[in-house]
């Protein structure tokens, strides 16, 4: 299906104009849920593991999380689609970290939540990502799946049954 055709779909209703024209931008679901987190952890802190493996281990996850998030940036530039989530997707990307996982970024954002949450060694932080994983593969996921599978059905059905949605 061309742009031009995707945009005739959108116009008569048919199709979003975006992936994820919502109020529920994955970005704000993860920065919420790591400001709850923290706002927990610091009216009752109750610690995940002992502090000398907390900070290495939350960093080291922060770093594989930030590394990630480049690279699947990236190789959506190169593609020629834009990244955020409420303009119009120009074509299925499945290179990079594409090949592995059919939402890169929202698994860099879980793991910097993840790290996070042990560099500050926060039980609360670990808890309040479960409601944003909940949340993205139950909401925001299913909607932007239905979204590429409308403007990109011949190209997003093979590579939906062939890429894992997280890992």
């Amino acid at each position: 299906m061309t742009s031009d055709e995707r945009s005739d779909k959108a116009k008569t209703g048919m199709v979003s104009s975006a992936a994820n024209p919502g109020l529920v931008r994955p970005p704000l679901v993860y920065l919420g849920a790591i400001a709850l987190g923290l706002l927990l952890h610091f009216v009752w802190t109750v610690r995940l593991v002992p502090h000398a493996v907390s900070v290495p281990l939350g960093g080291t996850v922060v770093l594989v999380a930030v590394a990630l998030f480049l690279w699947a940036v990236r190789t959506f530039r190169n593609a020629g689609t834009p990244v955020p989530g409420n303009l119009p997707t120009t074509t299925i990307v499945s290179t990079g970290p594409y090949r592995y996982s059919r939402n890169p970024i929202y698994l860099s954002f879980s793991l910097f939540h993840l790290g996070v949450a042990f560099w500050v060694n926060s039980l609360w932080l670990l808890v309040t990502l479960i409601p944003a994983v909940v949340l993205m593969s139950f909401v925001v996921i299913p909607r932007e799946e239905q979204y590429l599978e409308t403007c990109f059905p011949s190209d997003y059905l093979p590579y939906k049954a062939c890429v894992r949605r997280w890992l």
